[in-house]
Parts: structure tokens; C-alpha cells; sequence
């Protein structure tokens, strides 16, 4: 029993959004509805595949509404898909799409969890899904989030009787959600778990369907509801001033980096479930129907529940500290309550309660960010009683450090500030994801503790202990240790607390090319995370590369400064591929990681320490052309690449594409996305076909179609359709079928081999109807399906080309894949006969 509450209170301080948000001080109004939540005991989780996945009207209406513990369920973290918003992308992407679920939860009053899958990029069926997933550990990790979470109901996004017909990680959700219902109740089924954690067996398991899923609203209406729940989530509440749809768009809307910020709605909207397990409840508009979800669930309850609804029937609006001696009583009783479970929950629940209605502010802020294992620092702690009821401050502790005041009154409306030195331990754990503490596989993070899966984040290591007395009844408080200030231009800031090493090393471009076998100098910068950090740096390469130095000493004098170290490497004679990484030396000790800090307004400062590495390419290639105009569209490293191989690129933004103005390049390229994104353009197509008439190449890599101004139907100086084909396995085949075009020939012969080694899949929305002036270059198909001709298509213009692609030459050139480079160097060349390398540009 002792092993399993142990577990439960670290799952309960994992999930907590107690990181580096500004804490959460409960108005009147939404101190009653925690209240309602406390008296309320079901549970409900939600689940689908990724982030933005969930429905946010369906999860704040079942926390707001019913007033349930909802979960949601993210098989992944989507670590596959764009970003909108930075340069995040694959691990770094799955962090910040990570917070940004936080950051909905902490809005739709959700509680947020994830398996230990990738998002590998799309899939086309759950058969390729399932096999890199793993599925046996994937569907240990649902198991164990049931167990542990012990819903009532689940709820699947998508439907698991429809393989094929969508996105193979969406009904490969629904297959594992409706798996585990079955499994999650057998001892004999993953008995690792019981060590730490109890079987369940839900009540209910339901599918969220809708039109959308028969194929229009017509058919929908038409279609069997007997064996359907439906509830109207379009609901106001008066004491939120807020529809339960606005509040489900304001959470949705976190999802920044997917480009989901939008309008809030508001009036009736209808939501429809599907009962795939489990009884059918009788009132149809009550999915806990039937299931005691009052304090009489379990064993003691009731006397709480005689308390909390009086509470309740009577809450007092002006002044709810007047209720400050039932919730005590009602906290005494819950801890002699025998099931675990809910012992924990409601504990925590009605803390934040009576936290809530005394007006109590507890905080411990470090004086600055991060420190490293072995030193110390200054936590400032605030305690601050805003009512009437008699508070002591009997002690308080930061990690093992106990402050010398005790016994403190905390006297109405008077603040009492404490200083602790906190000692970070020797060996205390670098501050970083979990899942990415060690390196996995294409399609799984590598997890070692068994004990932290399926919680969101990696749980806060050093907390404030306030042990209190409030009104005669002992409380123990924690508080995160988090860092707090201020910026002239954001006004109040919180930050988390990281644990951090004494120095990071990156080297900057990820991808290095050399292009022929002159050496290239390395920048290795290393920044100080202490003050007066002493060193060396050492650079480990592979056999064939060259570097001039061993060893480079280094000091750098201020936490936080950074100094660059240059050595000179020389590639092998002969293509290669392969990595080099430094080595920080302090004390003793070997350090090789990057901290890559994500900062964005809507979610707390990560702190990622990843290897520092490049991947380095001695690549035979040859180009023809110089200057190459890039215009930017939802953000990719294509320039940058094209750098590395020589070209000179210039930004272009649409405002400055005038008459003529364009003439100076060698070719423009299109960014990914760029008609998606970057609605005046439509108003220089005739001024970019115009530049490829008159000589100039035009490179138009991928958009979504549909997902645009209607004034971009016609993107091609011939018609040109865009579809939803995509060939989503890096390692299809693939067919050179223009075996003569100058395109696969000039200046670099493209064979087969150059398509090995790609990453994540071959491209996306290629064309499916195109005009004859077009030429298809290249043709390919995932398993048991049609090739596909639509990946790489040229069309000559006039004395120019136009290419469109949806080759993802944004994964594979920032990858450092050779073949994509040359056949990217054959685009931009095309059209010339020879290198110009004196075509400059003028002005």
C-alpha cells in the first residue's frame, strides 16, 4: 500500500501546473466551482493521438459543466509536424507542443498525459503505425495511465473500425484505448505495474463521433442515434462570465505553433458519443450515469459529503473565509478515508480550497534561474494570511535546508519574508525532458523510470515545505521553487527553476556541407553556466576528418557569457557522412550537452539539454548560379542549406517583389507553405511568372491545398491541382522515369542511391492533375499503393522554369542527406549550361 501511495503522490505533483505560470489566485466565484469539483467524484479521460487532437469543447465542458476529473490522453507529442511560430522542429517541436497542451489544460481544467510513442510524421495505416510505435509498449503505457488516472468513462477521438481511412496514428489511438479498456482489469495482463499501481476496470468506453464522420450533416441526421449519448457543451456559466465553447477556443488556441490561434464561439453546439463498451446509460445527456459519483463512492465519504454540500448549498460569495472551520473539519475526515485514491486527490483539491478562501499566498523564488549539482542559492520565501483566521507558520523547509524562524503568526494582510540557502546535492539531475534524457528509436522515447510515463513534464525537483497550523489544524503546503521578476517591457515574469550543468557547448550549424576537400573552420561556443568556469575544449571526429587543435583552453568570467572557441577541420578525399561533437573539460569532468532554451509568452521558459553535435558531409556537388532569391513562408532551414553549398541567399519579403525586381537572381524559391501563409502574394503572381518568362527560374516547394486565398487557385503559369498524396515512408522506392531531363543530369547525375537515407518520409501534397507543359520527374509509392508522378514537376516558361515539389527538402536538407542536395543544386541550375560564377548582383 505504501509503494503505491508513494507513486500516487508523484503523479500528482507531475501533473500539477505549478511550474512557472503565474499561481493561480481563486476569485470567489472560482473558489465555489472548486467547490463543485471537490464534491464531485468521477473521473473521465479523453483520448487520441496528438496534440490538437483533442476536443476542448467535449473536455472543459465534462471539468466546467459536470464538473468530472478529465484527462486527456496524447499518444504522442507531435513531435512530427511544422511550426508555425520558430524553428522548433522533432524533439524541440514535441516539447513545445507539450507546454502548449499544458498551457490548454490549465485553461479547459484538464489534466494532461502521453505515451512514450514519436510522432514519426504521417502514416498512412495503423499496420505502420503500430509496428514503429511498438505496440506492446505503447499499449502498456495507456494501460498504466488508466490505472493510474482510473477513469469512469473514456472517450476516443476517432474511430478504431475505420483503418486506412485517415491518419494511421488517429485509429491507431482508438485501437489502443479500446484494447486497453479490455486489459487495464487484468492482474495478469502487464503485472509490472501492480507493484505500483492497482488494476481498473472503466465503466464505459465511447467514441466522439459527428457528421464529419459520415460524410456530411445528411447523413448524419439520418444515422441510428440509439446507441448515443449527446450533450449541448455551448452551455454558459455566469459564474465565468464565459460560454464553455469560448473557453473551449481559448484553449485550443494555445496550440500557437500548429496555427490553431482563433475567434472565440459562442451558442448551442451539439456533441455526440458513441458507446462502444460498457452499459448505455438511461439519460442520455449524462455519461456518468449510474455511477455514484457522490462522497458516498467511497468508504467515510459521507460525513465529508455532509459538510462540503451544506458548504456548497451555502457558499458565501462577499466573505468564503466564513467556511474556512467546515473545510477544515471536511480536510481532517478525508485523511481517514481508506481509499488511496481519492484520499490523495481530494486532499490536494480541498488544500487549494482552503488555500483559496483565506486569501493565503505562499511563493519561494530563487534569485535567479538555475544552478548547478554542488552549489548553492538564495531562495526568497513570501507567506502572507489575507484573512481573519488564526495562521501559524509552524516551519518551513527548501529541500533539506530549514529556515530559523519558526512558530510565526502570520498576522492579517502582513507579509512574512524568509531567505533560505538551498544546497543543490552533488548528484542532483540535470533539469531537462525525461523523454529525452537518453537517444530511442524512429518510432519510441527511450524511458528508463517506469514510474514517471505518461506524466506530461519532468516533475519540479525542489519545493517549499510550509508546514502550517490554521485554526488548530496542522497543513503541509508545497510550493514549486520557481524564479520570479521582472522586465521593464513584460512587466512580472515566472520561470522555472533548472538544475543545470556547468557549462554548455553547440556548435551552430547543425549540418555542415564541405563541398570539396578545403578545410572549414568550426566555431564551438561555450557558454557559462557559473561564474569563473575554467576549461578546455576538445572536439571529437571521425576517422578520415582532420582537426588542427587537441585542445583549446578557454575562461569566461560570467554566469551566462559565452565565449567561441575555432578549430579548422579538414574533410577525407572521398564522400563521407558522419559527426563531430565537443567536449567541455571542467574539473575533472566531461561535459557534452547543448542547453537549448524554447521561450515563448504563452508557455514557460524550457530548459533542453540535447548532444552537442553536427552532422559533418563531404559531398561531391557541383551547381551552376550564384545568388538565389528566398521567399519565407511558415519557416524552414532551406536557406541556411543552401548557404552551406555555396549559394549567396537573399530574403525576399512579398512587399519587395517590384517590376524588374527580381531579375538579378539566379532562380527564387518558395518557402513551405508560402501561399498558405503569406496572403499578399497574391497579388505578385503575375510579377513572378512575369520573371520566369523573361529567364528566371521559379521554385514553388509544397503547400496545403484548400488552405489559402481562392486568388491562389492558379499558383502555376499552367493549371496545376494539389492533392492530399504524400508517400510517408522515408524508404519507398522510388523511380527516376525522366531519365534524359537536365534535371536529373545537370549539373550532378542523380542515380538511386541518391534517394537512401532520407528522413521521416519523401514528400507531401503533391499535384494530382497537371498540364501537359509540365514533366514529371520522378515516381514513387508507399507500399500497396499506385505510384505517385507528382513529387517533382517542371514545366519550361517562356526562357525560364517553373518546378513546383513536394519533395520535403525541408526535413531532408537541414538532415544533411546528400541526394536531396544535389538534386536541390540540379533545381536551382537548371536552365544554364555552366556555372556563372561572375553573375553578381548589381545594386
Amino acid at each position: 500500500m505504501r509503494n503505491i501511495l508513494v507513486f500516487f503522490i508523484g503523479i500528482l505533483i507531475a501533473i500539477l501546473p505549478a511550474t512557472a505560470q503565474a499561481p493561480k489566485k481563486l476569485s470567489s466565484s472560482e473558489a465555489f466551482h472548486a467547490l463543485q469539483k471537490l464534491n464531485f467524484l468521477g473521473s473521465a479521460l479523453y483520448i487520441a493521438a496528438h496534440p490538437d487532437d483533442e476536443n476542448t469543447r467535449l473536455i472543459s465542458y465534462l471539468s466546467n459543466d459536470v464538473k468530472a476529473r478529465t484527462g486527456y490522453l496524447s499518444i504522442t507529442r507531435g513531435d512530427g509536424g511544422q511550426n508555425l511560430i520558430g524553428p522548433e522542429l522533432r524533439e524541440l517541436l514535441g516539447v513545445l507542443r507539450t507546454q502548449e497542451l499544458l498551457a490548454a489544460r490549465r485553461i479547459d481544467g484538464g489534466q494532461q498525459f502521453f505515451t512514450r510513442a514519436n510522432d514519426f510524421g504521417y502514416s498512412k495505416h495503423p499496420k505502420e503505425t503500430l509496428k514503429l510505435w511498438d505496440k506492446a509498449s505503447v499499449l502498456s503505457d495507456v494501460v498504466w495511465v488508466i490505472r493510474n488516472f482510473k477513469p469512469d468513462v473514456i472517450i476516443n477521438r476517432f474511430d478504431h473500425r475505420t483503418a486506412g481511412s485517415t491518419h494511421g496514428h488517429h485509429t491507431s489511438s482508438a485501437i489502443l484505448s479500446t484494447e486497453a479498456f479490455d486489459l487495464a482489469g487484468n492482474a495478469t495482463i502487464y503485472p509490472e505495474h501492480l507493484s505500483k499501481t492497482a488494476t481498473w476496470q472503466p465503466r464505459r468506453l465511447f467514441f466522439n463521433t459527428s457528421w464529419w464522420f459520415y460524410g456530411s450533416r445528411e447523413n448524419f441526421e439520418k444515422a441510428d442515434k440509439s446507441n448515443m449519448l449527446n450533450f449541448d457543451t455551448g452551455v454558459y456559466y455566469p459564474l465565468k462570465g464565459l460560454s464553455n465553447n469560448e473557453i473551449a477556443s481559448l484553449a485550443s488556441s494555445q496550440h500557437l505553433c500548429q496555427g490553431f490561434g482563433r475567434l472565440t464561439t459562442r451558442g448551442s453546439e451539439k456533441e455526440y458519443i458513441e458507446l462502444l463498451k460498457g452499459d448505455l446509460p438511461q439519460d442520455e445527456n449524462n455519461i456518468f450515469d449510474g455511477i455514484d459519483t457522490s462522497w458516498s463512492r467511497v468508504k467515510g465519504g459521507a460525513a465529508v459529503g455532509d459538510i462540503l454540500y451544506a458548504v456548497a448549498d451555502n457558499f458565501n460569495f462577499s466573505d468564503p473565509s466564513q467556511h474556512l472551520p467546515e473545510l477544515l473539519s471536511a480536510y481532517t475526515l478525508i485523511q481517514k478515508i481508506e481509499d488511496p485514491h481519492w484520499r490523495l486527490i481530494k486532499t490536494g483539491e480541498i488544500e487549494d480550497l482552503i488555500t483559496a478562501v483565506t486569501g493565503l499566498y505562499l511563493e519561494a523564488s530563487a534569485d535567479f534561474a538555475y544552478s548547478n549539482p554542488g552549489n548553492s542559492i538564495i531562495v526568497n520565501l513570501e507567506a502572507l494570511n489575507r484573512s481573519n483566521a488564526q495562521i501559524t507558520l509552524k516551519s518551513v523547509k527548501v529541500g533539506n535546508s530549514m529556515a530559523s524562524e519558526k512558530e510565526i503568526a502570520l498576522a492579517h494582510n502582513t507579509k512574512k519574508n524568509l531567505e533560505i540557502e538551498m544546497l543543490i546535492p552533488e548528484d542532483a539531475e540535470y533539469s531537462s525532458p525525461y523523454w529525452l534524457a537518453e537517444k530511442g528509436s524512429l518510432g519510441m522515447y527511450k524511458v528508463d523510470n517506469p514510474d514517471i510515463i505518461g506524466s506530461p513534464e519532468t516533475a519540479r525537483k525542489f519545493f517549499a515545505t510550509f508546514e502550517l497550523e490554521i485554526n488548530g489544524t496542522p497543513l503541509h503546503l508545497k510550493k514549486a521553487v520557481i524564479r520570479r521578476y521582472s522586465r521593464p517591457d513584460k512587466g512580472e515574469l515566472y520561470q522555472p527553476f533548472e538544475v543545470l550543468p556547468e557549462a554548455s557547448s553547440r556548435i551552430e550549424d547543425k549540418v555542415i556541407i564541405f563541398s570539396d576537400s578545403s578545410p572549414k573552420q568550426i566555431p564551438v561556443t561555450i557558454k557559462a553556466l557559473k561564474d569563473n568556469l575554467k576549461g578546455e575544449v576538445q572536439l571529437c571526429f571521425s576517422e578520415g576528418w582532420k582537426v588542427d587543435k587537441e585542445v583549446i583552453p578557454f575562461e569566461i568570467i560570467n554566469k551566462g557569457e559565452e565565449k567561441t572557441l575555432i578549430f579548422t577541420l579538414t574533410p577525407p578525399e572521398k564522400e563521407d557522412e558522419n559527426y563531430i561533437s565537443p567536449i567541455v573539460k571542467i574539473d575533472g569532468k566531461e561535459l557534452t550537452k547543448e542547453l537549448i532554451s524554447i521561450a515563448y509568452d504563452h508557455i514557460p521558459t524550457q530548459s533542453v539539454l540535447l548532444p552537442s553535435e553536427a552532422k559533418v558531409v563531404r559531398l561531391n556537388i557541383q551547381k551552376a548560379g550564384e545568388h538565389i532569391g528566398y521567399i519565407a513562408g511558415a519557416g524552414d532551414k532551406v536557406p541556411e542549406s543552401l548557404e552551406q553549398i555555396g549559394y549567396i541567399v537573399h530574403t525576399i519579403s512579398p512587399s519587395d517583389i517590384q517590376e524588374g525586381s527580381l531579375d538579378k537572381y539566379d532562380a527564387v524559391v518558395m518557402g513551405i507553405r508560402a501561399y498558405n501563409v503569406l496572403p499578399e502574394l497574391k497579388f505578385k503572381q503575375d510579377l513572378l511568372f512575369k520573371y520566369v518568362h523573361q529567364g528566371g527560374n521559379l521554385i514553388v516547394q509544397y503547400n496545403t491545398a484548400g488552405r489559402w486565398d481562392r486568388a491562389y487557385e492558379n499558383i502555376a503559369p499552367f493549371p496545376l491541382k494539389l492533392s492530399r498524396d504524400r508517400v510517408t515512408n522515408e524508404n519507398s522506392p522510388v523511380e527516376i522515369i525522366a531519365k534524359d531531363h537536365a534535371l536529373v543530369n545537370f549539373p550532378n547525375p542523380i542515380e538511386p542511391k541518391d534517394f537512401e537515407g532520407w528522413v521521416q518520409e519523401r514528400g507531401l501534397y503533391f499535384p494530382s492533375e497537371w498540364d501537359p507543359n509540365f514533366t514529371p520527374i520522378l515516381s514513387m509509392n508507399d507500399e500497396d499503393e499506385t505510384a505517385t508522378k507528382g513529387s517533382l514537376l517542371v514545366s519550361p516558361y517562356g526562357k525560364g522554369h517553373y518546378i513546383y515539389t513536394g519533395l520535403s527538402f525541408f526535413r531532408e536538407l537541414p538532415a544533411g542527406v546528400s541526394g536531396a542536395y544535389k538534386i536541390f543544386a540540379n533545381m536551382l541550375s537548371i536552365g544554364k549550361d555552366k556555372v556563372d560564377s561572375e553573375n553578381d548582383i548589381k545594386g
